[in-house]
């Protein structure tokens, strides 16, 4: 077995643009022009709130117990990059706590997911560097153990590859594969579209089931109205 570090990833001139198209979208809507199966299982949850990103992914697959590789990514980290970082077995250590979080955000990188621990999540919220994960936990590791930086990687129920654009906030992670993301751009931001019109209608006091033409499906389905129970 061959264990590597790779320096680079994919990346496009409009990389930035449209990191902060995707970011202003949000994980939910971009969530709704991917398949399901790109959105995290709901476990990764931020320790933070309020918080909204969007880059590619640079990923660590480290062994259970051990954080070796993510020092490793740091060293191949760039501006805007989102540290995805898994294993082969569970993480129950934390693999991301302040200090590492401290380089990160020196380096430019928007913030991590973790299929796994972190810990000093007080120290990291001040730091004002965002972060998903499974866990919270005081439980420390080792760094000698082989792995791989920028190979692809389960996290979350969802396969990550090297370049992958990453959304996360408060709704959780979504995951872009890195030749989609103008596709999905333009999905979104029609969704956004018609999620404003929408807002606008029921805000004047319209049925969401008239508004989504819902009346022929609920009669296919069975449901019918009566006056009282």
């Amino acid at each position: 077995m061959e264990y590597y570090v790779a320096r680079e990833i994919v990346r496009h001139a409009e990389d930035s643009a449209w990191a902060e198209r995707l970011r202003l979208l949000g994980a939910a809507t971009v969530g709704e022009g991917v398949a399901r199966t790109a959105v995290m299982q709901p476990r990764i949850r931020p320790i933070q709130t309020g918080v909204a990103i969007a880059g590619r992914a640079v990923t660590a697959i480290c062994a259970p117990g051990d954080n070796l590789m993510v020092h490793v990514a740091l060293q191949v980290i760039q501006p805007g990059d989102v540290l995805v970082v898994g294993s082969w077995a569970p993480l129950p250590n934390a693999v991301l706590g302040e200090l590492l979080a401290t380089g990160f955000r020196a380096h430019g990188a928007a913030g991590a997911v973790v299929d796994g621990g972190v810990r000093d999540v007080q120290a990291i919220r001040a730091l004002g560097f965002p972060v998903w994960a499974d866990h919270v936990t005081p439980l420390g590791n080792t760094k000698s153990q082989p792995g791989w930086v920028n190979a692809p990687v389960v996290v979350g129920g969802v396969t990550v590859h090297p370049g992958d654009f990453v959304v996360a906030d408060d709704d959780g992670v979504v995951v872009i594969p890195g030749g989609d993301v103008a596709a999905v751009l333009r999905q979104a931001e029609a969704r956004r579209e018609r999620e404003a019109l929408a807002r606008a209608r029921f805000a004047r006091g319209e049925f969401s089931v008239d508004f989504y033409h819902l009346g022929p499906t609920l009669e296919a389905l069975g449901v019918r109205w009566r006056s009282t129970p």
